[in-house]
C-alpha cells in the first residue's frame, strides 16, 4: 500500500472574492473574517451577505452539529445534553414546502436521537431512508435508528429492536456516518478509536454489522464512489485514505477491506469528509479540513493508489499571512475560527458549484466549473446571536463558549510563526486575552448547504434551519442538478 509523502501547505492564492450585487451586506475586510470591531460593536448581529438572501428559518434552540434534508423536509441534528432541555427533545422534523415559513411537524425521540447525533444524521434518497446514531460525547456506541421518510414530514421508525432498543445495542462506535450510494450499507465511523463499521440495511428492520476494522488511530467522515466500491476516508490527523470496500459492496461472505493509498498532509487537520465528483469522466474528490485553515482540497483520484492534489480552495482569512488577523478577531469566540466543515456539490459529474459551511465565515459558494479557476460567487454569514447562550441549548457553540481561544487553529498559527508570517502585534487586540466564557459574536455553520434549484437549505449551530436563495445573476442550476455530499 503506497504511503505518499505528506502534502505541504498549498501555495494557491485564496479563491477570488465574489463581486457583490446591489442589496448585499458585504464583509468589511478580509474575505471570511468577522473583525473584532464588528464583534465588539454588535455589527455582526446583522450578519453579512453577498448575492444571496434569506427566505425563511426555524431556529428552535439551535441546529446541533450537522443536519440533513430530503424532498421538502429537513432533519435537525441534536447535541447532547442540551437538546434534552427541550421543548422539543430529539431531532426536529421541519417541513419546508414553503421555504418562507418552515413548519415543525414531528420530533424523533428514539435513544439515538436523544443522545446527540453529532455528524451521523444522513439520508439515502434511493431508498428514502434516514439514519442517525447516538453520540453523547465525541464518540458514542450501540445506538442506531433507521426511518422510512417516504412521507418526509412524518418519518416512521423501522427498527424498534436492534439499535433502537437500549437492551439491544449494535456493536458499533459512532461519531460520523453515511450511506453507500445504493442505500444498502450504512458506514459508522468512531473517532476514538478509529473503528469503522459496515452496517447492513438490506432489511432496515434488522440492521447488522457485516464488517469492522480500524483503518487508523482516529478517522472521521468519508465519501463513497458512485459504484460503492471505494471509500475516501478522512484522517483526523490531516489527510485521506483510499479504501477498496468492494467486498462489502458485493456482500462477500468474509469481506476484506484493502487500503489502496494513504495521503497525509500538513496543511490543515481534522479532515472532515470527501465529496466524490468527476470532471470529464475523471474521478476527483473535494476533501474538507475542519481545522488548521486547510480549506477544501480538490484531489484527482483516478489512480486510486496515487492520488494527486490539484488545488486548494481557501478564503483570505485562511492564508498563512493572515493567521495573526484570525487570532485578533476569533479570540473570545471559542474553539473554532474560520474553517470549512461540510460541502455539497450541485451535481456529481462536472459540478458547476460547491456550497460549503465555513464555521464562523458562514456559508460560502464557489464556481467550480473550471478546476483551474475556482472562485467565490456568494456568501451568507447569519446574524450573530451574541449574549443568547442560555437560550441555545441545542447549539454546540453555546456550550463550547466556556472556552475563549480558537484552540483548533493552533497548528496553523504555529506554521505561520515558523514561516515568519505571524505578527504578534497584529494578533493583539480587544479580544485576544479572552481565555474563558467567550461570546456568540458569530454563528458556527457546520451542516452541508444542500442544493434545491437556486436555493440552499442548511442549519447553523445558533440560528438553526436556514433556507436561502442565490441570485440568478451568479448561479444557474444545471438541468441535472443533484445535491451531493458524498455519503
Amino acid at each position: 500500500m503506497p504511503i505518499a509523502a505528506a502534502v505541504p501547505a498549498a501555495a494557491d492564492p485564496p479563491a477570488r472574492t465574489a463581486g457583490c450585487l446591489p442589496g448585499s451586506l458585504p464583509e468589511p475586510g478580509l474575505q471570511g473574517d468577522v473583525p473584532a470591531a464588528d464583534r465588539d460593536s454588535g455589527r455582526s448581529r446583522d450578519g453579512y451577505r453577498c448575492n444571496i438572501r434569506l427566505l425563511g428559518s426555524s431556529p428552535g434552540r439551535g441546529g446541533g452539529i450537522t443536519s440533513v434534508t430530503f424532498d421538502h423536509c429537513a432533519y435537525i441534528g441534536t447535541f447532547f445534553p442540551g437538546n434534552l432541555l427541550g421543548p422539543a427533545q430529539g431531532v426536529r422534523v421541519i417541513d419546508v414546502a414553503d421555504p418562507a415559513a418552515p413548519v415543525h411537524t414531528a420530533t424523533l425521540t428514539e435513544p439515538a436521537m436523544l443522545a446527540g447525533t453529532w455528524e451521523s444524521l444522513k439520508v439515502n434518497e434511493a431508498r428514502r431512508l434516514l439514519v442517525g446514531t447516538g453520540v453523547p460525547a465525541l464518540t458514542g456506541a450501540g445506538l442506531l435508528s433507521v426511518y422510512d421518510i417516504s412521507d418526509c414530514a412524518h418519518p416512521r421508525l423501522l427498527n424498534p429492536g436492534p439499535g433502537s432498543d437500549l437492551a439491544l445495542p449494535l456493536p458499533i462506535t459512532a461519531h460520523e456516518g453515511g450511506f453507500s450510494p445504493d442505500g444498502n450499507t450504512y458506514w459508522s465511523s468512531g473517532v476514538a478509536p478509529g473503528l469503522l463499521s459496515a452496517v447492513d440495511l438490506t432489511d432496515p428492520a434488522r440492521p447488522r454489522v457485516i464488517w469492522q476494522g480500524i483503518p487508523g488511530l482516529s478517522m472521521h467522515g468519508f465519501g463513497i464512489a458512485p459504484d460503492g466500491n471505494r471509500m475516501y476516508l478522512a484522517n483526523n490527523t490531516g489527510g485521506l485514505k483510499i479504501l477498496d470496500v468492494s467486498a462489502v459492496q458485493r456482500r462477500d461472505s468474509a469481506p476484506h477491506v484493502h487500503e489502496l493509498a494513504d495521503m497525509p498532509w500538513t496543511d490543515g487537520w481534522a479532515t472532515q469528509h470527501a465529496v466524490p465528483v468527476s470532471y470529464g469522466g475523471t474521478p476527483h474528490v473535494f476533501a474538507v479540513d475542519e481545522a488548521g485553515s486547510g480549506g477544501v482540497k480538490l484531489i484527482d483520484v483516478s489512480d486510486g493508489r496515487h492520488p494527486r492534489l490539484v488545488r486548494s480552495i481557501k478564503l483570505a482569512i485562511n492564508q498563512p499571512e493572515h493567521q495573526d488577523s484570525m487570532i485578533a478577531s476569533a479570540s473570545g469566540g471559542s474553539l473554532f475560527a474560520y474553517d470549512a466543515h461540510y460541502c455539497a456539490a450541485d451535481r456529481p459529474a462536472d459540478p458547476t458549484a460547491l456550497a460549503c459551511s465555513w464555521t464562523s465565515s458562514g456559508i460560502r459558494v464557489f464556481d467550480v466549473r473550471d478546476p483551474g479557476d475556482i472562485h467565490e460567487i456568494a456568501y451568507f454569514n447569519p446574524p450573530a446571536r451574541t449574549g443568547e447562550n442560555a437560550e441555545l441549548w441545542n447549539s454546540p457553540h453555546a456550550l463550547a463558549s466556556i472556552i475563549g481561544p480558537p484552540l483548533l487553529a493552533a497548528p496553523s498559527v504555529a506554521q505561520a510563526v515558523l514561516q515568519g508570517q505571524f505578527d504578534p502585534t497584529q494578533a493583539s487586540g480587544s479580544r485576544t486575552g479572552t481565555l474563558a466564557f467567550g461570546d456568540l459574536s458569530t454563528d458556527w455553520c457546520f451542516a452541508p448547504p444542500e442544493w434545491r434549484g437556486n436555493q440552499l437549505w442548511t442549519a447553523c449551530a445558533d440560528n438553526g434551519f436556514l433556507a436561502m436563495e442565490l441570485s440568478p445573476a451568479v448561479y444557474t442550476p444545471p438541468a441535472d442538478q443533484r445535491s451531493t455530499t458524498g455519503s
